[in-house]
């Protein structure tokens, strides 16, 4: 009879401590996953706010364009000044290139929102996987105290029918 006492009650403490450490070790996940959910979060507004302007590669595309209208507007002006050109023209040309740089800022804005849309659904399929395996979680802390109270049961079951 005491060795059934002492066993029931080595079943509870240890269903009991189990419990306890798989608990703690859902806590570590469970915090790892809000950390990635807000990492996301910020990456995507930094990335989805920033000026599409202001990034290196159309920083370089602008400046590329204006050195382009700077040497054909000198160049315009001098083939003018040469062979007698009016002023009218020289206009005429200075706004055809600068049309090329308010192409040039319409095709960025255009790809800037491609870009957004991008990084939208990026941000919604990894949101969708945290929350997912935050749910994944929430079930295995369901199922891991349904495991600890039924051994908790059991042992006092166990010790109950000792007497």
């Amino acid at each position: 009879m005491i060795g059934a006492i002492v066993g029931a009650g080595l079943k509870a403490a240890g269903a009991i401590a189990g419990g306890i450490i798989q608990r703690n070790a859902m806590k570590k996940v469970e915090k790892n996953l809000e950390t990635q959910q807000q990492q996301n979060q910020d990456w995507y507004d930094r990335r989805y706010n920033e000026d599409a302007t202001q990034r290196a590669d159309a920083q370089r595309l602008l400046t590329m364009t204006e050195n382009s209208i700077r040497e054909r507007n000198k160049q315009a002006a001098a083939a003018a000044a040469v062979m007698g050109g009016t002023e009218e023209s020289v206009a005429a040309a200075k706004a055809a290139n600068n049309q090329a740089l308010v192409d040039a800022t319409s095709n960025i804005a255009a790809s800037a929102d491609a870009r957004k849309d991008s990084i939208e659904q990026q941000f919604m399929a990894t949101r969708a996987n945290l929350y997912g395996q935050q749910n994944d979680l929430t079930m295995k802390k369901a199922e891991a105290t349904g495991q600890a109270v039924q051994g908790v049961a059991d042992a006092a079951g166990s010790i109950a029918s000792a007497f």
